[in-house]
């Protein structure tokens, strides 16, 4: 008996339907059954599941007689299957890599629960890809619990593919799919109100593809009346079952909300329908109004705070006239908002041509330096460290940070004083001030002011293309102005420099008008100092543990940026007793779905540390005994500390193939060079990566790339370039650079 039963049904989907079944036959866990369920397709489906039958016989394919639809093709399915857990995958949807595993973990974990609950992300036909927006309320728990504790699970989209059963759960209720539109409603419902235990899983397990054309919702039909008749599907069985009584407001919300969004979709329902489906809809609202008297609630309190009456589904007690009255007024007013925003930004831009005006008015306050850093989301980076020493060096300069909304200056240290990006007193600070130390480009609407000083500090020694060079590189600059970006580094006086290499590419990359300045990188005044962190203390990291950090920076070959190029739950294994795994992704990736594809449950589980959300990168390096990266800037920063770095170099002709790269980073490594997996796990297993050769790599890579790294970089900006004092050359803390051969030497 399989712990895990994948029911597929297949209809006109031979063109996703190999991939669909790859994605579940090539996952790492094996204990699987796939029943494929031909629903008399008329492609080459029934064809390709007999030959997918033939090599791998897991899969048992099941062709019915004639054409049932999705929700009885599934029913079909049903009593072939004998795993322990069902699973549902539409047979133009993927499983992610690893996604059967981690089901499988967490089903063990929390004692097979009746219901599992899992993330998914959207990925559409044109390339993109979105995380489910709520899938935050996966991750709020780690037991198991009911529909009545934890009601609003229910706000996550009600579809069967995003959840494994227990069959014998299934079974004993007798569940099962109705025929039509929207059979996933009267499945969804009625088995998590039922379900004794409930659990979720913090990971995107599933893709769920939005097709151009032929997807079932966004097909033009009567068939979506079909969701009345699901829906009165869902109120007969609380009938049946007058325990969930206390439901019937919380479902009549949802009735109401899902109707009128089937409604809004202009491409769902035939023009001359909508007003018979919008009757239609307040007929049964009507009819299934819960009774304002009290009754039988009993656990389901909180359903009923869950059903409490939504903004807008008053409409559906008026007639269709003054619904449409009510769209049009809303898209009448979404576009006098759009208007407003134009002539608020007409108001904005006439207000910083009249503040540029004050130029000849007003000379520069020369003690107000505006600092920003990460695109202003606060103290971070070189940024912050500047702004530290020159607190402590020259407190008559008062330092005033620029950030991006309310939400990130809630979050500053109390005492910095701050201003809200294109506020009002934005406007008058850039109008005033002296110095703007950013380490990414200040907004193109900001004008440099004669007798201004722009220092840009820079995110770190450039390993990858940058600035004018992806001109060449169309991929990496998707979406990216270069023009405009040389526009803005025109404003810059000061270009930071941590050694001769950096100099040499950011004069050639920006040919604009600045000055390199052989300061060192301010961020990592406190590696080379060796300054505190309570990064292991906060993540309970023993002491006496060997902490690997690993360290990926994103791919421009893959659309979002994002490439699982090991196993982190096995690196993690592979290390062994005694070491903790910590992962930092590259800042592009935080808010996007690379955490949720196994890296936030990882962390949940204490498998691995996410220290993708760590503001300040320096602690999380300090509180590391080696790093494993592959092409990320960070290595450069992280050769100041003198521990052991591994390059994982799997793909390093893709990599330079689509972004292009200033050197060749695994012919001149700071330590030994991975081209596979089990070169990476041979390294760590024997001791390799910390022997005698990944010092002497180190060495020469220090001496070239750590060059001004002295430990007071951030005093030496503050002293020099904001009070305009002397200050002597770095003392030679490293030797000079190595003759190692530049490529831009050659080009």
């Amino acid at each position: 008996m399989p712990r895990l039963s994948v029911i597929v049904p297949c209809f006109q989907v031979q063109g996703f339907l190999r991939e669909c079944l790859d994605s579940v036959l090539e996952q790492s866990f094996h204990d699987v059954e796939v029943i494929a369920v031909d629903d008399r397709s008329p492609d080459g489906c029934g064809a390709i599941l007999d030959e997918y039958a033939d090599r791998d016989p897991r899969v048992k394919v099941l062709h019915l007689p004639e054409n049932v639809g999705l929700g009885r093709a599934r029913n079909a399915g049903l009593p072939h299957a004998t795993g322990d857990f069902l699973l549902f995958l539409d047979s133009d949807d993927t499983l992610t890599p690893g996604a059967l595993r981690a089901v499988a973990d967490r089903l063990a974990e929390t004692g097979d629960p009746d219901v599992l609950v899992f993330d998914y992300a959207r990925t559409y036909w044109w390339g993109g890809t979105r995380r489910n927006a709520l899938a935050e309320l996966l991750a709020s728990t780690d037991g198991v619990f009911t529909a009545a504790e934890r009601p609003e699970i229910l706000d996550l989209l009600m579809v069967v593919w995003n959840k494994a059963y227990r069959r014998d759960f299934v079974e004993e209720n007798g569940f099962a799919f109705p025929p039509g539109y929207y059979e996933d409603t009267p499945w969804t419902f009625p088995v998590m109100l039922t379900a004794a235990r409930i659990a979720t899983l913090d990971r995107i397990c599933v893709n769920y593809r939005q097709r151009r054309q032929g997807n079932i919702l966004s097909t033009t039909s009567r068939k979506h009346f079909d969701v009345h008749e699901q829906y009165k599907r869902v109120f007969a069985f609380v009938d049946a079952h007058p325990e969930l009584n206390g439901w019937r407001p919380c479902l009549h919300r949802k009735m109401g909300e899902h109707c009128l969004d089937i409604l809004a979709k202009p491409d769902r329902l035939p023009p001359a329908a909508r007003g018979e489906f919008f009757r239609r809809t307040a007929e049964l609202y009507r009819a299934f109004r819960p009774d304002e008297t009290p009754g039988a609630v009993g656990s389901a309190e909180a359903a009923g705070a869950a059903g409490a009456a939504a903004p807008g589904l008053g409409v559906l007690d008026g007639s269709y006239a003054s619904y449409l009255l009510r769209e049009q007024a809303g898209r009448a007013g979404r576009a006098g908002g759009r208007q407003a925003l134009r002539v608020r930004r007409a108001a904005g831009a006439r207000a910083r041509r009249a503040l540029t005006g004050l130029r000849g008015l007003r000379s520069p306050d020369e003690n107000l330096v505006l600092y920003s850093a990460a695109s202003h989301q606060g103290l971070r980076g070189d940024p912050a460290a500047v702004y530290r020493a020159a607190r402590e060096l020259a407190p008559q300069l008062r330092g005033v940070w620029v950030v991006r909304d309310a939400e990130v200056a809630a979050g500053l240290p109390d005492g910095v004083a701050h201003v809200l990006l294109d506020s009002p007193e934005y406007l008058r600070l850039t109008a005033r001030a002296k110095f703007f130390v950013n380490d990414v480009n200040w907004p193109g609407a900001l004008v440099k002011r004669p007798g201004s000083v722009h220092v840009h500090t820079h995110r770190g020694t450039p390993l990858k293309y940058l600035g004018a060079d992806l001109l060449g590189k169309p991929g990496a600059r998707l979406g990216f102005d270069v023009p405009q970006m040389l526009r803005r580094a025109d404003r810059w006086d000061h270009s930071l420099v941590a050694n001769r290499h950096s100099e040499l590419v950011w004069e050639r990359v920006y040919p604009c008008h600045f000055a390199s300045a052989r300061t060192g990188s301010p961020r990592n005044d406190v590696l080379v100092t060796g300054g505190p962190t309570d990064f292991r203390a906060r993540h309970g990291i023993p002491a006496d543990h060997t902490v690997v950090l690993y360290a990926p920076t994103r791919r421009d070959y893959v659309r979002g940026g994002h490439v699982d190029r090991i196993d982190l739950a096995r690196f993690a294994a592979d290390l062994g007793e005694g070491h903790t795994l910590v992962v930092r992704l590259h800042p592009a990736l935080a808010t996007g779905p690379a955490r949720g594809m196994g890296l936030a449950e990882l962390h949940r589980r204490g498998i691995v540390v996410d220290a993708t959300g760590e503001p300040h990168a320096e602690e999380v390096m300090l509180a590391s005994d080696a790093l494993v990266t592959d092409y990320s800037s960070l290595m450069f920063d992280y050769a100041n500390l003198d521990r052991p770095i591994v390059v994982h170099a799997d793909d390093w002709a893709a990599y330079t193939a689509s972004r292009g790269a200033y050197l060749d980073i695994t012919a001149e490594a700071p330590g030994h060079v991975s081209r596979s997996y089990r070169e990476l796990a041979w390294l760590f297993a024997s001791g390799g990566w910390r022997d005698e050769e990944s010092a002497r790599l180190r060495a020469d890579f220090r001496s070239r790339f750590c060059e001004f790294d002295d430990g007071r970089a951030a005093e030496r900006v503050v002293r020099t370039l904001l009070l305009g004092e002397p200050m002597p050359e770095p003392p030679a803390r490293v030797p000079g650079p190595a003759g190692a051969r530049d490529l831009l030497a050659s080009t």
